[in-house]
């Protein structure tokens, strides 16, 4: 697996299934997959198998990120595979609570 710079703004597109994200925060160099393969800059030729342990889907409009939170990615086009750094899943960002209206 190849690694790359994550820089805020960049789109990323899964090449094994339609999950699209923006990256909200990277630092360093990491190894980003959806479905067990890479994730590329832009789409070229068939998509490639899903690793069914990397299958759990992603879900338009949510936040992902690793557990340090130094990578946040925001899911613009949800798809069959899991988002991963360096072999880890990222989890989905938990709302922010509101302030009560008192």
């Amino acid at each position: 697996m190849s690694k790359m710079q994550l820089k805020a703004g960049t789109k990323l597109h899964s090449s094994v299934c339609d999950t699209d994200v923006m990256v909200i925060k990277g630092s360093g160099d990491v190894a980003l997959t959806c479905g067990g393969a890479e994730m590329v800059t832009a789409r070229t030729g068939a998509p490639g198998q899903i690793d069914p342990g990397f299958a759990s889907g992603t879900a338009m409009g949510k936040r992902y990120q690793t557990d340090d939170g130094s990578v946040e990615l925001l899911c613009i086009k949800p798809g069959k595979g899991t988002l991963a750094v360096n072999g880890v899943a990222l989890e989905i960002k938990a709302a922010k609570a509101l302030p009560s209206s008192d």
